[in-house]
């Protein structure tokens, strides 16, 4: 695997994000954590998993530069394995808490969002759902499993605005579980995640599943429609303009 790494302590996977320096979502890492995470819940010896990034980032969010340049059959198919990810990492049936070491933006929050628990460390990072200043239409099921932990009106300010949170405002307003000391957050993370797994096992899974029942409908369901519009939005040439001021500014920092 090139973007990831895994390890497991004590039939527990911690699946380390290892990709540049920010972490960025491409087709790539998209894939391994899907392919991973599929291996991981067949898997009888892993009862849990922490996903967890380097540094001061957990995931960035999507690689906007390699986005950017994909044609039109590329960028169909990649978001349609985004959406398949995000399906699986809803509907994954064991314990699966999120360490957010850093900056968790867009993707990086959408992985959050999949998770149990979600543990921050504290710091000067943000995490939100920020497609719409980007000129991305976010789709409905990432809005549910946003509105899920926010609650619908909340999550509807919070989205249509583009609103980045600091951990200690992610923690106020329930999007994140509990905020520690960035030296901390893997102990954190494993102490939260061993609870769950001390539980019968069979009982805590569909427990899961019957409350996620309408997340995983939605998040599994045909989302030819929103792709559609979300795809035309796109190409459109006021989002294109906004990319490329976002990739300007990201290969000059670079």
């Amino acid at each position: 695997m090139n973007t990831i790494a895994v390890t497991v302590k004590d039939r527990l996977a911690i699946i380390t994000l290892n990709r540049g320096k920010s972490n960025s979502l491409n087709r790539e890492m998209v894939t391994e954590l899907k392919d991973i995470l599929h291996n991981i819940e067949t898997d009888e010896n892993i009862g849990g998993v922490i996903i967890t990034g380097k540094e001061n980032f957990f995931s960035a969010g999507l690689d906007l530069i390699e986005l950017y340049n994909y044609n039109e059959e590329e960028a169909q198919s990649f978001w349609h394995l985004f959406l398949a990810f995000v399906a699986k990492i809803t509907a994954f049936k064991k314990p699966l808490v999120t360490a957010i070491n850093g900056h968790s933006p867009a993707g990086g929050c959408v992985i959050a969002l999949a998770a149990d628990i979600r543990v921050m460390a504290e710091g000067k990072y943000i995490i939100g759902l920020n497609e719409v200043p980007v000129g991305i239409i976010v789709p409905n099921s990432i809005f549910n499993l946003y509105s899920f932990w926010l609650g619908k009106a909340d999550a509807t300010r919070s989205l249509l605005e583009g609103k980045l949170f600091s951990p200690e405002e992610a923690l106020a307003i329930g999007l994140v579980d509990e905020v520690v000391k960035p030296e901390s957050i893997l102990t954190a993370a494993e102490r939260r995640a061993r609870k769950y797994m001390a539980f019968e096992s069979n009982t805590w899974s569909q427990s899961k599943l019957n409350i996620r029942k309408d997340l995983i409908a939605s998040t599994s369901a045909d989302q030819s429609a929103d792709l559609e519009k979300m795809l035309k939005q796109w190409w459109s040439p006021s989002t294109r303009a906004i990319l490329k001021t976002i990739i300007d500014s990201l290969q000059k920092k670079a």
